[in-house]
């Protein structure tokens, strides 16, 4: 696999904790970084060992890199990954892809065209938890799927509680921020998205910004010739005692899967059927962040594919928006 260097777009908490060591550790070179501020991005450099900084994205874009990583703030995705692709970069880009689905999908064309890889930087189809449960439903194990569950309700670490939280904040709120990455996971496990169904509410003392930071879902999937899936989210910014986790039922069984959402804890995935719980043996060791670069590379070098490809991330963000405009409207909101 080749050995890419890369240009980050964002001076990024996500960039400086997760994804600058997993390009390292996947033998990638991060040549520097751009930030729209000049001292964060000299900042940044200088705390992480890079060469290069710059405030003008067409100077990134014109050093030596073969893909960009863009973690700015949701409402700059759309732009930047456009500039980059038009450059010739391959882009790995945070999610949400964009703040409109037209946005995304013209996106996902425009690398399609140029014959670059787009994907969204979504950590968790990645995951051997993930990966485990879809071989067990393409497998049969819990006969047809009836419905999924996810409990992804989290406290939003202090550093965090900034854009997100603003109202006014375009691209911010916990349903872009959380059930976008639920979607991630149900999209490829229960087939097509069609309506969505979604509460939200502000619960935090510390929420000063006045966005919501709590959510619930349901959402509606189909596929040819199988009954509807029902699946149910629980997405908070607020709670700091429980576990996440993903159940799967089915018609002959049940996949429960602990720690199914974190970042970095082993988890466990129990299959129960008419035999019994057994416990599927999962190795959780790796890095979530080094399996989706290693992906990346992949599809890069044209022997694989990213853990989540553009149209991945364009059908998280579709879920995402309808839920974001089912909580305004007090409506089903049909994905078209």
């Amino acid at each position: 696999m080749p050995a890419l260097k890369w240009g980050l777009i964002g001076a990024s908490d996500i960039a400086a904790t997760r994804v600058i060591g997993a390009i390292r550790a996947s033998g990638g070179d991060t040549v520097g970084v751009f930030s729209g501020s000049a001292d964060r991005a000299r900042d940044f450099a200088a705390v992480h060992g890079l060469p290069n900084f710059t405030t003008e994205l067409d100077g990134l874009l014109g050093w030596d890199i073969d893909a960009v990583y863009i973690s700015s703030t949701n409402a700059l995705h759309f732009e930047q990954a456009t500039s980059a692709l038009t450059a010739g970069k391959h882009v790995l880009c945070e999610k949400p892809l964009a703040l409109e689905a037209g946005q995304a999908e013209a996106m996902v064309e425009l690398a399609e065209e140029r014959g670059l890889v787009l994907a969204a930087n979504h950590h968790l189809p990645g995951s051997p938890l993930h990966a485990t449960v879809r071989d067990l439903v393409a497998a049969g194990a819990i006969g047809t799927v009836l419905s999924a569950k996810i409990a992804h309700a989290v406290l939003l670490p202090e550093r965090l509680r900034g854009w997100r939280l603003g109202k006014g904040t375009p691209g911010s709120g916990v349903i872009l921020d959380i059930t976008c990455h639920d979607a991630s996971v149900l999209n490829p496990l229960l087939g097509t998205p069609v309506a969505v169904t979604a509460l939200a509410v502000q619960q935090a003392g510390w929420n000063t910004g006045g966005q919501e930071d709590a959510a619930m879902t349901v959402i509606r999937y189909e596929r040819d010739d199988l009954p509807p899936v029902l699946a149910q989210t629980h997405d908070s910014f607020t709670v700091g005692y429980a576990g996440t986790s993903l159940e799967v039922h089915g018609t002959e069984g049940t996949i429960r899967v602990t720690d199914a959402m974190t970042q970095d804890t082993p988890g466990q995935v129990i299959l129960t059927t008419g035999s019994g719980s057994r416990a599927v043996d999962v190795d959780c060791s790796e890095d979530l962040y080094v399996i989706g670069l290693r992906a990346f590379i992949a599809a890069v070098d044209g022997t694989g594919r990213p853990a989540a490809t553009g149209r991945d991330g364009l059908m998280a963000l579709k879920v995402a928006l309808a839920a974001q405009e089912s909580a305004n409207s007090g409506r089903t909101v049909h994905i078209n």
